[in-house]
């Protein structure tokens, strides 16, 4: 009888471990290359660097998040607040952006020391 009850309890920890495993690796952080098609022709993305103003890598951003919204399944779910992104700029480098207010055209802000120069990434 204990045999049993041991095995029923392992057999739901197994599956308990797996389900939080499983649930870790597919929560990833979502990554945007602004060298595709739909993003590198965007004005505020052509000649955006991790080495250019905050400012202006706020824009791009913005304008990256807004395209990736319109083009998804539900817009108005997608890239909520507090929600981030790895933006990967067109000269490679990369940088994470974390979401504060979607309405805002300033409302993205990049994460501090999250910046990586393109020549840190091919070295990679």
């Amino acid at each position: 009888m204990n045999y049993r009850r041991f095995l029923h309890g392992a057999k739901f920890w197994f599956w308990v471990a797996l389900f939080v495993a499983y649930s870790a690796g597919a929560v990833g952080l979502l990554m945007i290359d602004t060298y595709e098609d739909r993003y590198r022709h965007l004005s505020k993305v052509e000649l955006t660097t991790v080495k250019a103003h905050e400012d202006v890598r706020r824009a791009g951003a913005n304008q990256v998040a807004a395209v990736y919204r319109a083009q998804s399944g539900m817009p108005f779910a997608s890239l909520p607040a507090g929600s981030t992104f790895q933006v990967v700029w067109p000269d490679g480098s990369t940088e994470t952006m974390v979401i504060i207010d979607p309405s805002s055209p300033n409302g993205i802000r990049p994460l501090a020391n999250s910046q990586i120069p393109a020549a840190a990434t091919d070295a990679r």
